[in-house]
């Protein structure tokens, strides 16, 4: 069947002009890059699907709102607008501003993991699997097995493997765990939804053994979305109600607002221990700011107390998981396989099938992001071994459950024509995948290395 699109619930009132390179000036600007996309210049890529964090459109009424955030150091009108707003659609009684989602993991995990071992997770994207380390703790994987399977229809991808979390709490002793994290969508599994029932379970045997269930809420509103649609229980329910029944069963939750509140900066931390919230206040004025801006601007501030609310709006959700469902249907078409059902934010396409003859250790996800800017400009990322880095006891390259390229679309951005000029490219490079090499690291950090380092490709 043709992939539908989703039509914009929205008309276009101002545009950015792009630039497309020629096929030569981009092979320079890669070589010259490391071969890092993050080291390209934005002026350089035509479709930027690097990431879909901070990299939306505002509406006019969040441009509006620019104009009348309070920039006040203390007590801005636009800190207590935003509490509202949280307070409203989280149902926590104690929330902090920080300036994005990293922020709200440096100042809450090491609370948490203070003489702790383990952070136990569903998945942990990549940020808080470095915050669990630089915290001195180790980050455990348990997503459900069904999410290994990227080519088998499960609504629920995203799930956590509560039977094997109980093992693992067993094992490990709770004593020994500091937290454990529910990311919704599952980001590293494919933007994967996690069902409230899951949540439930999960939140069931945490609170069983004492230990804290926080949420890493950066996709709350696709997520509730996903519900909607696939679980009995939700699907008369509104987006907002279905919010409150995944957040009620947490004792905390981080969030990068740069993804659901669609805004361009900014992060939040929730919890309803007054005890717990007096130390993320201290830890918010050493690492941020004081707390009533956490390192953001009012303007800034005013957009995200617009955005929360927008962002569960539900004909714009339609749309927004849309183009995802539209951008996979083509795919599926041409034969390219990706993470099925496809996620929230992103379509994971399937490096390790896609080019079966680069191994692991050579980065298949990171090959074909380059050669998806090779070939139409395009600028995607790896979310599979490059990115998971190096066992950080044994220093030994570590193998992800995956080999993703992620192609994360931006909120409000990107037409259907844009959609179809990535189908085609990935088309494109389908016919020539057999002849496409892997790459080797010549200079990385200890920590996060898939910003910075520089690779090399492999004869």
């Amino acid at each position: 069947m043709k992939p539908i699109y989703i039509p914009e619930p929205f008309r276009i009132k101002s545009v950015e002009p792009l630039k497309m390179l020629t096929r030569q000036e981009r092979e320079e600007k890669i070589a010259a890059a490391g071969y890092n996309v993050f080291s390209l210049a934005s002026e350089d890529v035509y479709i930027d699907l690097l990431t879909d964090s901070g990299t939306n459109a505002m509406s006019s009424a969040q441009w509006a709102g620019v104009m009348l955030g309070d920039e006040s150091y203390a007590g801005a009108s636009s800190y207590y607008h935003v509490q509202e707003s949280a307070q409203q659609i989280f149902g926590m009684p104690y929330v902090q501003l920080v300036h994005q989602g990293r922020a709200a993991e440096k100042v809450l995990l090491p609370v948490l993991l203070q003489g702790k071992k383990y952070a136990i997770s569903n998945m942990h994207f990549d940020t808080t699997r470095a915050h669990v380390e630089l915290a001195g703790a180790r980050a455990i994987d348990c997503v459900v097995p069904e999410a290994l399977d990227t080519t088998t229809y499960f609504d629920f991808k995203g799930n956590m493997d509560v039977p094997r979390l109980e093992q693992y709490i067993h094992d490990l002793g709770a004593e020994n765990i500091g937290v454990i994290i529910m990311t919704v969508t599952n980001n590293s599994a494919g933007g994967q939804p996690v069902s409230v029932a899951n949540i439930r379970e999960t939140s069931a045997v945490a609170h069983k053994y004492g230990i804290p269930l926080m949420i890493d809420a950066a996709r709350y509103a696709e997520n509730s979305y996903f519900v909607k649609q696939r679980e009995t229980e939700f699907k008369n329910c509104p987006i907002a109600d279905i919010v409150k029944a995944m957040f009620q069963e947490a004792d905390c939750f981080t969030m990068s607002s740069k993804k659901d509140a669609i805004v361009n900066m900014g992060g939040l931390i929730g919890c309803r221990d007054k005890a717990l919230f007096e130390l993320i206040k201290q830890r918010t004025i050493s690492f941020e700011g004081f707390v009533t801006y956490g390192g953001m601007s009012g303007r800034d501030i005013e957009a995200l107390a617009i955005g929360l609310k927008e962002g569960v709006d539900e004909n714009y959700l339609r749309y927004r998981i849309g183009q995802m469902e539209y951008l996979a249907g083509r795919l599926e078409e041409g034969g390219i396989p990706f993470q099925s059902p496809v996620g929230g934010h992103a379509v994971f396409v399937d490096a390790k099938k896609l080019l079966p003859h680069i191994p692991y250790y050579q980065f298949p996800a990171q090959a074909l992001a380059i050669e998806l800017y090779r070939e139409a400009g395009i600028r995607a990322c790896d979310i599979g071994s490059y990115m998971l880095g190096n066992d950080p006891d044994t220093g030994k390259q570590l193998e992800a459950e995956f080999e993703f390229t992620r192609l994360a679309i931006p909120r409000r951005v990107y037409t259907q024509s844009h959609l179809d000029v990535i189908a085609d490219a990935l088309l494109n490079i389908k016919e020539r995948a057999k002849e496409i090499k892997g790459y080797k690291i010549v200079e990385e950090p200890p920590i996060l290395r898939h910003f910075t380092a520089k690779l090399a490709p492999l004869d």
